[in-house]
Parts: C-alpha cells; structure tokens; sequence
C-alpha cells in the first residue's frame, strides 16, 4: 500500500463560490488526517493565503505523494501536462460538467479521501503524447509539448479549409483538405475526437487515433494506429498562416506552410487513482446517458 503523506492540491481557476468551499473543506480535512498539504498559487490566492505559501507545480510534482485536482477535466488535462515528468498520481474531484477523468463528486470527496488514504484505490495509468514543430530546414524543435487528451491541427481566422500530408513511420497515408485533424490518445477519445465520429477507444488500450475534421473527401475516415507509431503532418497550400496546433485545446502554435508537425507517445505517463470500485464502462453509461442503467438477463 503506498503511503500519501505530502498530500498537494490544484484548484481550478475559477472564482466560484464552491470552488472555495472545497478547497477549504479538503485542506482542513487532510490536515486533520495528519498529511502535509502543499497548495499551487491558484488554490492558496482562493484562500487568501500569503503568496509565499503557494508552490510552483513543479514543486508539487517533486515533493508530493499524490495530488488532488480540484476542478473540471480540464483541470486535471492541464495538472497531467504540467506533472508528465514526474511520477506522482492525481486524484480528480469534479467540479466541471461531463467529468470523464475526474470522477470523485464533491460531497464524497471526505469519504473518498479516507478511503483512499487507507489504501482502498484503483490505479489506472494513461499514456500522453509529445508533439514537436519542426522547420523545413530540419533545425531541431525549440520545444516539445505534451498532450493527455489530444494535439490537434485546425484551421483558424478563416473560413477556408487548410491542406496537409500525413505521414506514418515514414510511410504516405494522404493528402487531406479539410478543418483539420485530431491526433487523440485512447484518453482522448471522449473527447473532441468523439465529437468528430471517432471510435470510443479503452484507456488501456496502446494505440493513437486520428480523426478528421470536416473533410473535404468524405471517404477519408478515422484511423487508429499502433501507440508506438510516430506521426507527421506537413502543411500544404497558401502561407496564410491559417493553420494551428492545439495541445489539449489549452496550448495553440501557429503551423507555417512547409513547417512539420511530429506528433508521437509521450516518455511518460500519467498515473490517476479512483475509488475502489471504478469502472470505465459505468462511467460511459453515466456521461453518454446510454440506456440500461442495470443489467437485464434475457432468456430465449
């Protein structure tokens, strides 16, 4: 059982009453469990901490044991990037909307701590994806950037379509016209590839989708591919500087003509707990609103 006794928390950035209120509730309660708690500079300014008591995200990842995510999944996509490198796990607890990746509703989230700290958990590991600008010229990317649910390329300050190639492993697929495409990870698959036809892919699953946006061709469909696959898109057509990358949809780079995007898995990983009990199939029941809450046996 792994003990959590540096215990950090990420608040989201929202001055929502309730948002407050979970954080006070949270941190007086694990303080009271006898764990030291660490607080990003969101959460300490909500409780109108000094600003010295807050600490930088990268500290957390260092320093803590586990870190509670406190806010929407969108939260939690931007905790995950900011703590690829390191190994510490994430506990989400949902103040957002659908809340596929943090599951823990607020008037359980004492509950569920206790258990957690007592050792009732799941683990559940996801894989991310690390995309990289490169320049015609082959120069090397000035940076690499991470991505839990998705590196998308779409058009932008236009009506027009964008042009682009894809590569596979060296290998031409196609040339596309169309709003763009969405490079998701098995994550990502409840997400904006979702809402783009894509297939709904198990978490566990070692594999990267690619879904188009509108395409121009309509026989162009959803491709799923190996995990270890390394993907490029060059960009094609007018430099109008129309076309964008977007990381999580929180991270946007701007796609020059005959610039390169390598998009490929992430070195890392990102570890969530859940409450013991979990299940991924229950949860796509619940946010997806499929029918038959309970299972019926049938008889022939």
């Amino acid at each position: 059982m792994r003990q959590f006794r540096i215990v950090g928390i990420i608040g989201k950035q929202s001055e929502e009453p309730e948002v407050e209120a979970t954080l006070r509730r949270l941190t007086e309660h694990l303080r009271l469990r006898g764990c030291q708690v660490l607080l990003d500079a969101e959460s300490a300014r909500l409780l109108r901490l000094r600003p010295e008591e807050g600490v930088p995200v990268a500290v957390l990842g260092a320093r803590c044991d586990l870190v509670v995510v406190v806010g929407g999944d969108g939260t939690l996509l931007h905790a995950a990037r900011a703590l690829a490198g390191s190994r510490v796990q994430l506990l989400g607890i949902n103040l957002g909307r659908l809340g596929f990746l943090v599951d823990i509703l607020p008037e359980h989230s004492e509950t569920a701590l206790d258990a957690i700290l007592e050792g009732e958990y799941e683990t559940d590991t996801r894989s991310l994806l690390t995309a990289a600008v490169l320049a015609c010229d082959d120069t090397p990317p000035e940076r690499a950037y991470a991505a839990l649910n998705d590196v998308v390329i779409h058009k932008w300050n236009t009506a027009r379509m964008i042009e682009f190639e894809t590569y596979i492993d060296g290998a031409f697929v196609n040339a596309q016209r169309s709003d763009g495409l969405i490079i998701s990870t098995p994550t990502g698959s409840t997400a904006y590839a979702l809402s783009g036809g894509g297939p709904l892919v198990a978490p566990s699953l070692d594999a990267i989708l690619l879904v188009p946006i509108c395409p121009h061709d309509l026989s162009n469909r959803p491709l799923v591919v190996p995990g270890a696959s390394r993907i490029e898109i060059r960009v094609c057509g007018p430099d109008n500087g129309d076309a964008q990358m977007t990381c999580d949809g929180q991270t946007a780079v701007p796609l020059l003509r005959k610039t390169r995007l390598r998009v490929e898995r992430h070195p890392n990983q990102v570890g969530l707990l859940h409450p013991k009990g979990h299940n991924h199939y229950q949860i796509l029941r619940a946010k997806l609103g499929w029918g038959g809450l309970t299972p019926v046996s049938l008889t022939c």
